[in-house]
């Protein structure tokens, strides 16, 4: 064979930091052996897969494509390492979700993954569904699990689970007690939404087609734990998945608002790479979150 897993391995790293210096140091190896590894994979086939700008190096054309092969091989190997050095299967998968996902059921679904394989480990990583897709298709994470759609060539875009947006206030707010609101009532009142970049924002503009350039946004907050807090204080009415207002709604310290006239309805998405090596864990974790 006229490669080896070491000179995956470098030739990863360094694609992922650009800097040999920063690769070496996350492989534990010397600047000087990180950039032989480099160098000899260059020369054993007679290409160049970066282009070099000072101390940075950044992936050329050629380095693009081999890329992905380069990380289905090396977690291959690694699942393969994995099996022999714990007696399992299943070793560690890192997760995205996006803030809604993570928050509300991302972590029950950790539990119970790992209770069916005690050997395994989850890293979960919280960001929305723009973070989240980015992450997943520079290979830092295995698997996503977004709220927004996306269309992007290097992704595989999954439907996973159906989900619905719900219209809230305070309990002290005029629009309280009169519960289905037209869009009348949607352009009068100031709204606490979701920041440009998360599947519910996206979920929200859309719904709300036709009205966007006539609503007043009071608030664009990153957590939805900030938007009920908000509402809470009666800044103005919000707009979240019900999955993550239904505590509230049974605590009274919120209260539901209907407009049915207009299309609440979304779905979950998995998103993996395209040629990304789906290990068993991987091929588990899915199969869980399905019939979670």
């Amino acid at each position: 064979m006229r490669l080896t897993l070491r000179q995956l391995e470098v030739f990863l790293a360094v694609a992922h930091f650009e800097n040999v210096t920063q690769a070496a140091g996350s492989l534990a190896l010397s600047q000087s052996a990180a950039s032989t590894a480099v160098k000899e994979f260059e020369q054993r086939f007679g290409v160049s897969l970066f282009d070099r700008m000072g101390k940075r190096l950044q992936l050329n054309e050629l380095g693009r494509l081999v890329r992905p092969r380069a990380e289905a091989l090396l977690a291959q190997a690694e699942e393969f390492e994995q099996g022999l050095l714990n007696h399992a299967e299943i070793g560690t998968i890192k997760v995205g979700a996006t803030l809604t996902i993570g928050n509300y059921l991302a972590v029950g679904i950790i539990a119970r993954f790992m209770s069916q394989h005690p050997d395994s480990r989850v890293e979960l990583n919280v960001e929305n569904t723009r973070a989240i897709a980015g992450k997943v298709r520079n290979f830092e994470l295995d698997v996503g699990l977004v709220e927004g759609e996306l269309q992007d060539p290097d992704l595989d875009v999954i439907p996973w689970r159906d989900d619905e947006l719900t219209l809230f206030c305070a309990p002290q707010h005029p629009l309280a007690r009169q519960g289905r609101l037209t869009d009348k009532d949607l352009l009068q009142v100031d709204w606490i939404v979701r920041e440009t970049g998360s599947g519910t924002r996206q979920a929200f503009d859309r719904a709300m087609s036709g009205l966007l350039s006539d609503i007043h946004l009071l608030l664009e907050l990153q957590h939805t734990e900030g938007i009920k807090r908000a509402v809470e204080a009666n800044l103005g009415i919000g707009c979240l998945s019900r999955i993550a207002l239904e505590e509230a709604f049974k605590r009274g310290s919120l209260v539901p608002l209907e407009a049915p006239h207009r299309n609440w309805r979304r779905k979950f998405y998995f998103i993996l790479h395209r040629q990304k090596f789906r290990s068993s864990g991987i091929v588990s974790w899915l199969d869980l979150c399905r019939n979670y």
